[in-house]
């Protein structure tokens, strides 16, 4: 008899610790879902079929969530005729915004590392070779740099272990995006 007691109190014990990993995994996947872009903002860097706009847009998007997070970048300042085109501020909490900042620099050094991977099938002007790409580059490094002390100034000022970590995630590709700028021609001169 005690046996059957110890088996359907087994049972119950797994059946409530599969319950509660089940919510939790429901949490997280809920967590997971929210994109790190609204669907303005998607619509605008579908539409930002040239490379240098893209990566103008995505640097706006990333000044965005620094406004929003009280992070002074000396960026792009959104206006109040600007919620038409960009849609309702990003929300999250702070870990989330920093996180969106870092997947927009992502995909902005992805969409670049594509164009310079596949250049021959890229449109002309976005060819590696082309006036848009090196355009987009300095223009993602002079973001880059604007964001390092910022960021920095950041892990200083955070004892969230996971914002820190997301601040030096961000800091490494800001530096590694400098890197990269460095090894293009110089400018066209006009």
């Amino acid at each position: 008899m005690k046996n059957i007691f110890r088996t359907a109190a087994r049972s119950t014990a797994c059946m409530v610790a599969l319950a509660l990993l089940f919510s939790f995994s429901a949490a997280d996947a809920d967590a997971q879902r929210r994109d790190y872009m609204n669907e303005q903002e998607i619509e605008i860097v579908r539409d930002s079929q040239e490379i240098d706009l893209r990566i103008d847009v995505l640097v706006k998007m990333m000044d965005r969530r620094f406004a929003l997070l009280g992070i002074e970048t000396g960026g792009w300042k959104e206006r109040p005729k600007d919620l038409e085109k960009w849609g309702e501020p990003p929300t999250g909490s702070r870990l989330d915004l920093i996180s969106d900042i870092r997947k927009l620099l992502v995909k902005a050094v992805d969409d670049l590392d594509v164009i310079a991977q596949r250049s021959d099938e890229a449109l002309k002007q976005n060819e590696t070779e082309g006036k848009l790409f090196p355009k987009a580059v300095r223009y993602l490094d002079a973001a880059a740099q604007r964001y390092i002390v910022p960021l920095t100034n950041g892990i200083a000022s955070t004892a969230n272990e996971v914002e820190r970590g997301q601040y030096l995630n961000i800091i490494q590709l800001c530096e590694e995006i400098i890197e990269a700028a460095k090894k293009l021609p110089p400018p066209a001169a006009k």
